[in-house]
């Protein structure tokens, strides 16, 4: 898949080149700070990745949104507008993103409905308009997959036996996340987001490293934190 990224943006930046050189041939004109010409720098990157992208709520909001602000700022709709319609968007992006994931994923709820704040292997946890405090106290973690909606989720793996190369599918959208690992774990992080973000404030050193764990983060109007 980073593969077929890397092809995609590339024909973008030949396309973008191309264009650039007929300009400066005079071969056609355009003007190239139009108006609203910076919603670009959203709509391109969202676009791609909702060609790339496995989980594609965070690109299609980013995209609903670019086209919305450059629609205002071609003046086809009032920008006291846009924020309504993407409220709009959003809700109706994250009901169907919900809804497929029920259908198609039958343990996404399992994490809500366990009454221990263990988490084992293989587990999936979502918390919706509330909160979970999780930890894997002596437990191997092999990786898992946390979706805070509106809510948030502490995952605490400082004490937990992790497996090199376990995994993180961490998803956040108006909500948070905190997951906190021991100082011999290296940190891969990968981060998709909208009006968000993913910061990881363990050190990037190497050194002394005995395991490695890869977090993938999505975070829209959300943000997710490694400590």
């Amino acid at each position: 898949m980073k593969k077929f990224s890397g092809i995609i943006w590339g024909i973008v930046l030949i396309t973008v080149g191309i264009l650039f050189a007929g300009k400066s041939l005079h071969l056609f004109d355009f003007d190239i700070f139009f108006d609203g010409w910076w919603t670009l720098f959203i709509i391109i990157p969202s676009f791609i990745g909702l060609i790339t992208d496995k989980d594609k709520s965070g690109s299609l909001i980013g995209l609903t949104a670019g086209v919305l602000l450059l629609l205002a700022c071609q003046k086809v709709i009032a920008f006291d507008l846009v924020w309504k319609l993407l409220v709009t968007a959003i809700i109706i992006i994250i009901g169907f993103s919900l809804l497929f994931k029920s259908i198609f994923n039958k343990n996404i709820c399992g994490g809500v409905k366990k009454s221990s704040n263990k988490i084992g292997k293989d587990d999936t946890i979502t918390a919706i308009f509330s909160s979970q405090d999780l930890n894997a106290d002596g437990q191997e973690f092999n990786g898992t997959e946390l979706t805070a909606i509106f809510g948030g989720i502490d995952l605490d793996l400082r004490d937990a036996k992790i497996k090199d190369g376990a995994t993180i599918n961490a998803t956040a959208i108006f909500g948070g996340i905190d997951i906190k690992v021991s100082d011999d774990v290296e940190i891969v992080l990968k981060s998709d987001s909208v009006f968000g973000g993913a910061d990881n404030t363990k050190s990037d050193s190497k050194k002394d490293k005995k395991n490695r764990l890869y977090i993938n983060a999505t975070c829209i109007f959300g943000g997710l934190e490694i400590k």
